[in-house]
């Protein structure tokens, strides 16, 4: 069968057509994605979302390329997706926040825009939470304190400090990821 024929088939929901793409293609893609991410866990995740982000995707594809260099450019970006976010979780909650300054003189210019519009990004996150949030965040992250110190500070339990602090990042991750 030939890509146009497949997409057609797969387009009408029949499961055997996607089940013979599945079988044909999502083994070297998941080989592909392997070389790229080292952890097996996410190489999966990042092979669903690519298989996933393909068929929402299949009704552009125009023939202009074969089905499976279509195929591998969402997953190269799926990956590129992953590191991205990985990159953002590591800013977001590095536990030595002075590298960024060891770092920013090699960042090419797209590294210093992609930083800069990281940290006014972070800064919007921050004003927009629940006060007590952002304090116990900058508190942990900008003025590196302890758990300990932190619970001394606000006159709380060390166990109430954890929770503060689990709920402030939990709090913070939602609303970055919605902006």
């Amino acid at each position: 069968m030939n890509d146009s024929e497949l997409i057609k088939k797969i387009l009408t929901r029949d499961r055997h057509a996607l089940s013979m793409f599945y079988r044909t293609h999502a083994p070297k893609l998941r080989q592909f994605i392997r070389r790229k991410i080292n952890n097996v866990d996410d190489a999966e995740e990042v092979l669903q979302d690519a298989l996933f982000a393909f068929l929402e995707a299949i009704r552009d594809f125009s023939g202009a390329s074969k089905l499976k260099t279509f195929l591998y450019a969402i997953a190269n970006h799926k990956v590129i997706d992953w590191y991205r976010r990985k990159k953002i979780r590591h800013v977001v909650f590095s536990a030595v926040p002075q590298l960024e300054s060891l770092v920013a003189p090699l960042l090419g210019p797209e590294e210093e825009l992609d930083a800069s519009l990281l940290r006014e990004k972070i800064r919007n996150v921050l004003g927009r939470l629940l006060p007590t949030h952002r304090s116990v965040l900058i508190l942990k992250y900008t003025d590196d304190f302890t758990v300990a110190d932190i619970a001394k500070k606000l006159a709380i339990s060390f166990k109430s400090a954890e929770s503060q602090l689990f709920r402030a990042r939990k709090a913070f991750v939602e609303l970055f990821l919605s902006i």
